[in-house]
């Protein structure tokens, strides 16, 4: 494998034996990334993840930065972790979603770099999304340039994402490109199935608009004809205003809305007040940032069907 190999240090080996990074069930547990025979690639989060051992298959080994159940918005890059981005052969993360991850990456001298917002189109977005103007969130804006980072959750630009890995995969590690490239062509194939049924499963609704509690998925609901009404905006963890809560109560009673989606890494107290005092019910939405024995499912197929589900029976589906 032509992979690029760093003399270890003294100082590095300490770091990667003490480093406490999240490996993928699917990849051996008992190696730290970067000190493998395979091609040890990185990931920052889980949809980063996902793309690199789907599409690296047998050939890498994958760890995450973010460990499973931890809301990846507020994860902070340890200097152990920092130390072991250099032993590894690539790194593949989401710019502007993690940004002690984007500090890492700039100073790490890993040769190949893959970031999966340069691989699709990023948008604005704010509390709302879709068939209504975006109001953005001005602390959002500030944290995120304005640009709504989850494209992993319009499974079109996830698809494009997933090419955009590919293809880097194929020139870092040229020996195994023949397999990158079909297990690349078998992702994209299943992820323009679900776009498929996404399209179809929300063709015929009673309402187009759904309530959650943070803006993740303003991408899907434009991709699917729907408005996203946020009670946070970008950021999960912010407190909506009093008067956002009750233009959202006064729109739900207008637009037919039945639900209140909250997730399953953020505190659902806020959906679940706002619900009641609407007269409204919860149900999950998840914005698959990681899989806990929480999630609908074991990883991000069975979720996104699980998703589609939640939002069939919110909006009607005839």
């Amino acid at each position: 494998m032509n992979v690029r190999r760093q003399h270890i240090s003294g100082i590095a080996m300490a770091a990667t034996a003490a480093l406490g990074l999240g490996t993928l069930t699917a990849c051996s547990g008992a190696s730290a990334a970067g000190n493998t025979d395979r091609f040890d690639v990185v990931a920052s989060f889980y949809p980063m993840a996902f793309l690199a051992e789907r599409i690296g298959g047998d050939h890498v080994h994958v760890t995450s930065l973010t460990q499973p159940g931890q809301e990846p918005h507020d994860l902070e890059i340890s200097a152990r972790q920092t130390a072991q981005l250099q032993e590894s052969d690539a790194v593949l993360y989401l710019k502007n979603l993690q940004p002690s991850v984007d500090d890492a990456v700039a100073q790490s001298e890993v040769k190949t770099k893959i970031d999966a917002s340069a691989l699709t189109s990023l948008e604005k977005h704010g509390n709302e999304v879709g068939g209504h103007a975006a109001e953005h969130d001005d602390h959002a804006d500030e944290e995120l340039s304005g640009l709504d980072p989850h494209i992993w959750l319009d499974p079109v630009r996830y698809a494009q994402v997933a090419e955009g890995v590919g293809k880097a995969f194929e020139k870092a590690d040229p020996d195994h490109a023949a397999d990158y490239r079909a297990n690349t062509a078998a992702l994209v194939k299943k992820l323009d199935a679900l776009n498929t049924e996404f399209k179809d499963g929300l063709a015929d609704t009673k309402t187009k608009v759904f309530i959650t509690t943070h803006a993740a998925f303003g991408y899907l609901a434009e991709r699917y004809g729907l408005t996203e009404e946020a009670i946070n905006g970008l950021d999960p963890e912010s407190e909506p205003s009093a008067a956002r809560v009750k233009e959202l109560e006064k729109m739900a009673k207008a637009d037919g809305v039945t639900t209140v989606f909250y997730e399953t890494l953020v505190s659902d107290k806020t959906a679940k007040t706002i619900a009641s005092d609407a007269g409204l019910t919860t149900d999950v939405l998840d914005p698959i940032e990681g899989i806990t024995d929480k999630s609908r499912g074991k990883d991000y197929f069975s979720v996104q069907q699980a998703n589609l589900k939640a939002l069939q029976k919110a909006l009607g589906a005839k």
